[in-house]
């Protein structure tokens, strides 16, 4: 009876001990998880359009937050040859120049950035295309080294799996462009009611030049910051050599 009872009482025991063991090994296959899960997600985005962003998402759930029931998301996708061909060599040559010939990270242009930063002033921030995509599809708003750490897996993922094509075909769509104006062909619609095929060179520069501060800046009614942004863009996009810079890819 005595023999029965200590064994009684030993077995519960061991149920802690194999819940902890269970858990670690659940714990354990998490990062595989994560690796496949967001592969598979990449790939997916390679071939289908996405409806909505993390960045509209994440907007409109800060409107609702804050009371605003008039707040609206436009967002309209285009394919690339869609778009007037201003646009596309418009937002590299605002945003980055070196994006046929990098991997995802501009090395020099974080170098120049580190350096600049370093003497004081405004800071500048060396983000390139793919890091932007990375950002506003994938990931929420904010600063902490466990989004950072997500941009550049995201940002690998990107390069590794999608052509440059589609990495500036998603950034055209999916880059804000006024309060809730998501994508070229929205903001065209909202800004010179046409569509982004027929966006002149002029108006595709305008666009491009507000991305620093798409809240602050009106690509229609632009200041003189963003006139002369945009005067400077449509230069760089000559100097580049128009939109046949992008065809190499």
């Amino acid at each position: 009876m005595g023999a029965e009872r200590s064994n009684h009482k030993a077995e519960p025991g061991l149920e802690p001990s194999r819940r902890r063991r269970w858990r670690w090994k659940y714990l354990l296959w998490l990062p595989v998880l994560f690796v496949a899960g967001s592969v598979l997600q990449v790939a997916v985005l390679r071939f289908i359009d996405p409806p909505l962003s993390t960045v509209m998402l994440w907007r409109y759930g800060e409107a609702l937050g804050q009371r605003d029931w008039g707040y609206r998301l436009h967002y309209q996708w285009r394919d690339l040859d869609q778009m007037a061909p201003s646009l596309p060599i418009s937002l590299v040559a605002a945003e980055d120049q070196r994006f046929p010939e990098h991997n995802g990270f501009d090395l020099k242009a974080i170098e120049k950035a580190r350096d600049h930063n370093a003497r004081g002033g405004r800071l500048r921030g060396a983000s390139t295309i793919s890091q932007q995509v990375a950002k506003n599809l994938f990931l929420w708003q904010g600063r902490s080294w466990v989004r950072k750490g997500l941009e550049v897996w995201y940002t690998v993922l990107i390069e590794a799996l999608w052509p440059k094509s589609r990495i500036l075909e998603m950034y055209a769509n999916i880059a804000e462009f006024g309060d809730g104006i998501y994508g070229a062909q929205a903001a065209s619609r909202q800004f010179w009611n046409k569509d982004a095929a027929k966006l002149t060179p002029a108006e595709s520069a305008k666009l491009a030049a507000v991305l620093p501060a798409p809240r602050r800046y009106n690509a229609a009614r632009p200041g003189p910051y963003v006139q002369r942004r945009a005067n400077w863009i449509q230069r760089q996009a000559r100097q580049l050599g128009g939109d046949a810079y992008l065809q190499e890819d």
